[in-house]
């Protein structure tokens, strides 16, 4: 299969939109409103500040399906960060206003419950201002209890979390229940944020991969892409096609791997011994045949700016027959759990996402694709060797229940495989003497927006380099963007349904606490 010459990438801060902050205000509100850009989508709010005290923030929309992103910037003067909150019109604004709030010190002006997110601080004067040189010290959380909102005879809260049994991220839930019904939920990540969007600054771009693969440690290989994408972009690479296999490759065994996590935390909670055995022993399979074939269980090292660090270290037929030995073996026990009656009866009609929820917030990966919504980047803007595969149609749901999230994760296991028989067969064709990478600019500079599709969904990386260093780097993980939706999904569940409805939206803490 011949390569088609990719578009060449866009200038450096091409897309960037400069308004003042009523303006940019409005824009945002009327997209909310479906008025002037029917079909945009908003895909997150970041900051970043500046040494005179001023607070740049750019919000990122996509126009319309396949569109490249659209970043509107606005600046918040020193002495004068807040803005009218965006939260009532635009609801998908609820967190990122509150990561604004504990970062900046940014207050958004009307928000619905600016409650901390990612730094509860006793002291909120020390923000650490991302995209400056400060560097705070060591920063104690207020740990106080949040307010409750569900009251009266009977009710009280539960503290799931953040330390529970077994091997889980930390993170708190706060359930407030009369009993068994769960009328509400509140999310507390502080406990996993680590300061990564500070990590970055003034580091190179191959410093920056291998911190890129450390925000999210399930989904490495998207959040290579993704940083890669933003480099090249910025100094407007083109990735040889060589390389742009070998992305593909690891790309869908990390989506492979992914998936049946899911199901093994749905059939341990479902009591299910022997089929949270097998599938935990397939998903262990996949990472072995990572580590195989580039020396890293997570595919870390293999993703580098311009292309890849090598070919797979198994041979494109020794590769093939382990990928199909894999196939069999998961569809065989994918198909005998979802014939089991007693696993069907707590997926169906547990935890459902509306799809006008969905489609509102713009819900990614297969949590939105089960409601009728979520983007697949691969489809929308495809990358590296996608566009010359044989993608097919994406998965259409609409029930939006654990079962529907389930059976999108099937559909995608499928067509994983498919694409890795058909990457392997074209590593096969290549000329051993190909080019895999191409060498990045000496002192690169310019701002752009990178994106990949990991197995949770959409991820960003906004990346602004200065002379071959990293000025600001704002990673947006789609674990951040639809755990909100957490709150949306309890409408007549009871408390034995929660770990269900947890593993089926099969997101990262480490990607929400960035």
């Amino acid at each position: 299969m011949s390569a088609p010459a990719p578009a060449p990438p866009p200038a450096p801060d091409s897309g960037v939109r400069r308004l003042s902050t009523a303006a940019w205000g409005r824009v945002l509100r009327s997209t909310a409103a479906g008025e002037g850009r029917p079909g945009a989508r908003f895909a997150g709010l970041f900051g970043t500040g500046g040494a005179d005290g001023s607070v740049r923030l750019l919000a990122v929309l996509f126009p319309h399906t396949g569109a490249e992103p659209l970043v509107l910037e606005t600046v918040l003067p020193p002495g004068r960060l807040s803005y009218p909150s965006l939260s009532p019109w635009l609801p998908a604004a609820f967190w990122y206003e509150r990561a604004l709030h504990d970062l900046f010190g940014v207050v958004p002006e009307g928000h619905p419950r600016l409650d901390p997110l990612l730094l509860p601080l006793q002291e909120p004067g020390r923000t650490p201002l991302p995209g400056t040189a400060r560097a705070p010290g060591p920063l104690v959380p207020d740990e106080a209890a949040l307010p409750r909102a569900v009251i009266g005879p009977g009710v009280f809260t539960i503290p799931h979390g953040p330390v529970r049994s077994g091997v889980v991220e930390s993170v708190e839930y706060l359930v407030e229940t009369p009993g068994e019904d769960i009328p509400r939920v509140q999310i507390r990540v502080f406990h996993k944020h680590r300061g990564v969007s500070k990590r970055f600054e003034g580091r190179t771009v191959e410093d920056g991969v291998a911190a890129a693969e450390r925000v999210e440690g399930v989904a490495s290989v998207a959040h290579a892409l993704a940083f890669c994408h933003a480099v090249e972009r910025c100094a407007g690479l083109t990735v040889p096609w060589a390389a742009r296999l070998v992305r593909v490759l690891y790309a869908e065994l990390e989506r492979v791997a992914n998936h049946l996590d899911v199901m093994v935390k749905l059939t341990d909670a479902a009591g299910l011994a022997v089929a949270t055995a097998r599938f935990a022993l397939h998903k262990e399979r996949v990472l072995r045949l990572t580590g195989r074939l580039c020396g890293s269980r997570f595919g870390r090292g293999a993703v580098v700016p311009g292309g890849v660090s090598g070919l797979p270290c198994l041979s494109p037929a020794a590769l093939d027959g382990a990928l199909a030995a894999l196939r069999d073996a998961v569809r065989a026990d994918w198909r005998a759990a979802l014939h089991t009656p007693s696993f069907l009866d707590r997926l169906r009609g547990t935890g459902p996402l509306p799809p006008a929820v969905a489609r509102a917030h713009g819900a990614l990966g297969p949590l939105g694709r089960a409601s009728g919504a979520g983007p697949d980047v691969r489809y929308e803007r495809p990358y590296d060797a996608y566009p010359s595969l044989g993608l097919g149609a994406p998965p259409d749901f609409a029930e939006g229940d654990v079962m529907a999230r389930t059976l999108v994760r099937g559909a995608e296991l499928t067509r994983s495989f498919e694409l890795l028989h058909q990457t392997s067969g074209e590593l096969r064709a290549l000329d051993c003497d190909a080019a895999l990478r191409v060498p990045v600019p000496d002192a690169p500079s310019g701002f752009a927006v990178g994106s990949a599709e990991a197995p949770q969904g959409e991820t960003l990386y906004l990346l602004r380099l200065r002379e071959g260093r990293i000025s600001r780097c704002v990673p947006r993980s789609a674990s951040f963007h639809n755990l909100v939706l957490f709150h949306e999904v309890f409408a007549g569940d009871v408390l034995t349904d929660f770990p269900f409805i947890e593993a089926s939206f099969g997101l990262s803490i480490a990607g929400v606490a960035l």
